[in-house]
């Protein structure tokens, strides 16, 4: 799992790795310290930092930049990670900014330069603010998302293909979603070419078919060997059944499935009459469960 990030923005080289440094010390079991020169690429990577669906923890930005100040920094990204603790660094000739920024709710605290010791001047503040982001935060357990509208057929065919396969995603409501839309934007998408599928890696693929999808997450699509003893069509109840006994009996066994381990009885709570179990089992058990052991003469494999 990837650790939330904090991120440092200052032009002065000097400075910049002093922060680093000493957030490394402070932070770095269980924060990664990610550090821009300019608020221009900071923002850059924030944008590509939400395409992976990596989470930021707190933001400290200098006031006085070129191009970009660190007001105007932060408010650039309180929609992209408005979770985000944000720090404004300042001088004292800063600290009428400071005052609006946190009058305008654009930061939640700021710091004054230099921040020797930072046992004193540094760690306490960003200890609070750390522990008060840590409290809201739930680490991002489905980092394939969905975004589309609420009704959409096609959101809920590629959901319950997601479901039924048990691959974890998050749907995102384009008419509700500030996320949605700002993920669109990034990726110069509109909202005709709905849905829109974001993998873990950042690609995306717009309005696809369940097999492109199979395919850009690994399930099998294609038979692993050129000839099979037997090939069972349909992988339900009695189809995994017949393949695991066609594989104990050393039969090369290929099972052809459309959608998802379990077959239609994937969209039933709990199968009665399921071979081998008098008291039935959940399906959630079926779709778990390996057609045979490895250590069988052929296995049982399912496309």
């Amino acid at each position: 799992m990837i650790k939330p990030a904090i991120m440092i923005v200052d032009d002065f080289p000097q400075v910049l790795h002093k922060l680093q440094n000493d957030l490394e010390q402070k932070y770095s079991d269980h924060f990664r310290i990610i550090e821009a020169r300019t608020g221009q690429q900071a923002l850059d990577q924030l944008k590509q930092m939400s395409l992976h669906n990596e989470p930021v923890a707190l933001l400290l930005i200098d006031e006085q930049m070129p191009e970009m100040t660190g007001s105007e920094f932060l408010k650039e990204v309180r929609d992209l990670y408005p979770q985000a603790k944000r720090i404004l660094l300042i001088t004292y000739a800063d600290t009428h900014a400071a005052i609006q920024a946190i009058k305008g709710e654009q930061i939640d605290y700021y710091l004054m330069k230099p921040w020797d010791p930072p046992e004193e001047r540094l760690y306490p503040a960003l200890d609070d603010l750390l522990a008060d982001w840590l409290v809201s935060y739930h680490p991002p357990l489905a980092q394939l998302r969905v975004i589309d509208h609420r009704w959409s057929p096609r959101r809920h065919e590629i959901g319950d293909f997601l479901a039924r396969n048990q691959v974890p995603y998050q749907w995102l409501d384009v008419e509700k979603s500030k996320e949605a839309n700002h993920l669109l934007e990034q990726l110069n998408l509109s909202h005709e070419k709905l849905p829109v599928v974001i993998f873990p890696d950042g690609s995306y693929l717009v309005n696809p078919t369940v097999h492109q999808i199979a395919e850009k997450i690994h399930l099998k699509t294609h038979a692993d060997k050129p000839f099979y003893d037997l090939i069972i069509i349909g992988s339900g109840p009695a189809g995994l059944a017949a393949g695991v006994y066609g594989a104990s009996e050393g039969l090369c066994t290929l099972l052809v499935e459309q959608e998802a381990p379990g077959g239609q009885a994937g969209t039933s709570s709990r199968i009665e009459n399921y071979l081998g179990f008098p008291t039935g089992l959940s399906t959630r058990t079926i779709s778990r469960s390996k057609p045979v052991p490895a250590s069988w003469p052929c296995k049982a494999s399912i496309i």
